[in-house]
């Protein structure tokens, strides 16, 4: 009974500040949210955007094999030289929006995981899979759109061989507390080609090819992309931090 008598008496003291209240009471006007400026044009930057590739060259990136980024730039497009290694951004990246598209190379007599594979490594450590979707069975949480060996994408956004897949990646990094302890864990949403494929979705750890997840403390780290033995292109490379 005191219970009920208690909660009744806080449910009669928030009606009556309520009503006291005006709408100003709750509306705040600062601080102002910075003004960015959308792109004019589809796929192009916004006004605050690091563009990492501009079709022109590899200035912004270098080898994960150290000294130059040895990919070839054609028609406005970098693409893969296998056996090369892959390629890092000079800088460092932690929360972050990045916007990249990609092109599988003709399948010749390539299937499953050899087939247009790379990869967009977050952090230089979570992967989102890159690979040729266009009726390339293979294991879902390796396919196209999956974040690689954790989880398959919600729905299967690939077109067609040749033509360029766009994905849109929202990144909450992991948070590292004192001793390495895991505060937070990683966040991805991956948009392609406009659909929502991963929605929110709270990594374990990392992406290994071989064994489960699991986190090793690190900070901002560069963005990389895999060399996986194929010709895979990437155009329209921009990011911004979060």
């Amino acid at each position: 009974m005191k219970k009920i008598i208690l909660l009744a008496a806080v449910l009669v003291s928030a009606v009556s500040i309520n009503a006291q209240m005006k709408p100003q009471s709750t509306e705040w006007y600062y601080p102002q949210p910075p003004k960015v400026t959308p792109a004019t044009t589809l796929n192009q930057p916004p006004s605050d955007a690091i563009v990492l590739f501009d079709g022109k060259d590899l200035s912004k990136w270098v080898s994960t094999n150290g000294g130059e980024a040895k990919w070839n730039v054609v028609d406005g497009a970098i693409v893969i030289v296998p056996g090369t290694g892959g390629i890092a951004t000079k800088e460092y990246f932690g929360d972050c929006q990045l916007h990249i598209e990609f092109k599988s190379p003709a399948p010749e007599n390539y299937h499953g995981q050899n087939r247009g594979n790379s990869g967009i490594f977050l952090q230089s450590t979570y992967e989102v899979q890159v690979l040729d979707g266009d009726n390339n069975p293979t294991y879902v949480n390796g396919m196209v759109g999956s974040i690689y060996k954790q989880q398959a994408p919600a729905v299967d956004a690939y077109t067609k061989n040749g033509q360029w897949q766009v994905y849109d990646i929202y990144w909450k990094a992991p948070v590292f507390g004192t001793g390495g302890k895991l505060e937070s864990p990683a966040m991805i949403t991956v948009v392609l080609n406009g659909i929502l494929i991963q929605n929110n979705y709270i990594l374990k750890g990392d992406t290994p090819y071989i064994g489960f997840p699991k986190y090793e403390a690190h900070g901002r780290l560069p963005l990389m992309l895999q060399d996986h033995g194929t010709g895979v292109a990437f155009r329209n490379i921009w990011i911004r931090n979060l």
